[in-house]
């Protein structure tokens, strides 16, 4: 076999792996793993405190307040906390017609990973739960998440991620993405553990509780994967869900997902001696096929995918030529996804090429950023799509 031949089939295993095959292999790893008997959440009602960070968030601030008041738990078991720390609109005097929300305010501005370390602080309930003040909370969300710490193997609870809005190319590939990542969730958390936490809804206990570094881009991620490095699971609960609107376009959503590409290199970095197979081995397999070849090898490899082809196409013809004409079919896809979105509609087919594509080249745009240490960990988040919210 040619070299580039072999390049190639490398390149293409990897990439297959990583976006299809993983997905089927920790689903049957999950079918073989003896489901634990299902965990009453009634009888468990420990304290717990609600944190929401929130910067420049009076637009929405009265909604997220009545959306935490309204969820089922004991309001003597449950203590609201938002910590508005930098900022500079009225968000203070919104919260200051609420005597049972807790307030925290500093005039510096730090970031999120900051505004958790100093929360904390406050903390003196057995849990945290951190939520973003965007997202809207399903009122059983709490007592869904506490009745996992029931058992002592676990040091953090995930709740799940649902995008409100499908109207948009935005919206849709972010729907669409969530929706496997659910699954992919749903089967690492029963087959050991989730591989890292998002922080729209995440919960941990507060005595492993460890304070971020300054710069720390992926807060939740990070925390959520330094629990699995003492040895506890982090469980996946999606009967507990944080719902947002979507991006309020394709660009606003790439400048989310090159963010969250350069805290992927970040994290890697930092969560190294996950990638020691010596230690963990199920942790160090699971994270790897789920997180890192995402972050790292595989955008890599499906780039190199079109070169090795057209080479392979151009030698020998049959199937490679009929799968170049497939490869540059799904990139022209993806850029009338991305023309057709600038113009301000959306074409269904077009969405899985276009998210697809717009994910890989962030992995690039990040890694880059990370390398020029240009991605702040106090960002000018992404525009929203703005709905109204009736809690349910």
């Amino acid at each position: 076999m040619h070299l580039v031949e072999v390049f190639f089939w490398i390149a293409f295993i990897v990439v297959f792996y990583t976006y299809l095959g993983y997905g089927l292999v920790v689903w049957i790893m999950s079918k073989l793993v003896r489901s634990a008997p299902p965990v009453e959440a009634a009888a468990f009602e420990p304290d717990v405190t609600l944190v929401v960070p929130a910067y420049n968030e009076a637009s929405i601030m009265e909604s997220k307040i009545q959306d935490c008041l309204s969820l089922e738990y004991p309001s003597e078991k449950l203590q609201i906390m938002f910590i508005t720390d930098g900022s500079t609109d009225h968000s203070g005097e919104i919260l200051s017609r609420y005597p049972q929300v807790r307030h925290l305010h500093i005039p510096a501005r730090g970031g999120k990973a900051m505004a958790e370390n100093r929360a904390i602080e406050h903390i003196d309930t057995p849990y945290v739960i951190f939520t973003d003040c965007n997202t809207y909370l399903n009122p059983q969300a709490v007592r869904e998440i506490v009745k996992h710490y029931q058992d002592p193997t676990v040091g953090a609870v995930s709740g799940e991620k649902k995008i409100f809005s499908l109207a948009s190319a935005s919206g849709a590939g972010e729907g669409l993405y969530w929706k496997y990542e659910s699954f992919l969730k749903k089967c690492d958390s029963k087959v050991h553990s989730l591989m890292g936490a998002a922080g729209e809804l995440v919960s941990f206990r507060t005595d492993l509780f460890q304070p971020l570094e300054k710069d720390t881009i992926l807060d939740d991620f990070i925390q959520s994967l330094r629990i699995v490095e003492k040895g506890y699971k982090v469980v996946y609960e999606p009967n507990a869900f944080a719902s947002e609107a979507p991006s309020a376009s394709i660009a606003e959503e790439m400048k989310r997902k090159v963010r969250i590409c350069a805290g992927g290199w970040q994290s890697m970095v930092r969560l190294k001696s996950l990638l020691n197979p010596l230690r963990q081995p199920l942790v160090t397999f699971l994270y790897v096929s789920h997180r890192v070849l995402r972050w790292s090898l595989t955008p890599l490899l499906l780039a190199l995918l079109l070169p090795l082809n057209l080479a392979l196409a151009l030698s020998y013809g049959g199937f490679y030529t009929i799968f170049l004409a497939l490869q540059v079919l799904f990139y022209a896809a993806a850029w009338g996804g991305w023309l057709a979105e600038e113009r301000g509609k959306k074409i269904k087919p077009l969405l899985v090429p276009l998210y697809f594509t717009m994910m890989n080249v962030a992995v690039f745009a990040g890694f880059f950023r990370y390398l020029r240490n240009n991605q702040p960990a106090a960002w000018d988040k992404a525009e929203r799509t703005v709905l109204s919210y009736t809690s349910s």
